[in-house]
């Protein structure tokens, strides 16, 4: 190992709600699954119906091209996403990991905090989850934690605020 090798960042402390896994999974079912085992299901059914002949090749491409892939993403993107996302805040600065595929980390520092938002999707409400969303002086974009229960939502909000205000901003 090289003399002046980085530290590694160590993932954040805090998981999200275990109802994340189905709140993404029903997500994944709205947008990417449902409609791909849907395309299938229909062009399966019109092809037996119409040109039974092509049904020797279209079944098992439709398999290959439509209900595999969405099947697949249906049952391990919600399980690797949930492996991913975390959250801490810190005395200094909020520390946030998500994605699934493309894994993103992000730490601001608290002096950089211009806005603590929680928001609830529609299937959110159902499983009683939140995404708080912390806007930053940033180019990078916001830091989104998302999966957090209703009452973890409302105390990071809490937390990020005070602990904001409680830090002195950079001297411009």
């Amino acid at each position: 190992m090289p003399e002046h090798a980085a530290p590694l960042l160590r993932p954040p402390r805090h998981r999200v709600d275990p109802r994340a896994r189905r709140w993404w999974t029903v997500q994944a079912l709205l947008t990417v699954s449902g409609p791909m085992l849907l395309t299938a299901l229909t062009l399966g059914v019109l092809s037996l119906l119409f040109f039974p002949g092509a049904l020797p090749w279209l079944g098992p491409l439709l398999l290959v091209a439509l209900v595999v892939p969405g099947l697949g993403y249906l049952t391990v993107m919600p399980r690797w996403r949930y492996s991913v996302h975390a959250w801490e805040l810190g005395g200094r600065a909020v520390y946030a990991a998500g994605g699934w595929f493309w894994q993103k980390r992000r730490i601001a520092p608290l002096s950089r905090v211009q806005t603590v938002d929680t928001v609830r999707g529609p299937i959110q409400r159902r499983y009683g989850l939140a995404t708080v969303t912390v806007t930053t002086a940033s180019t990078a974009g916001d830091i989104k934690i998302a999966g957090l229960s209703d009452a973890d939502a409302e105390e990071l909000s809490r937390r990020i605020s005070e602990a904001a205000q409680d830090v002195p901003g950079d001297a411009a």
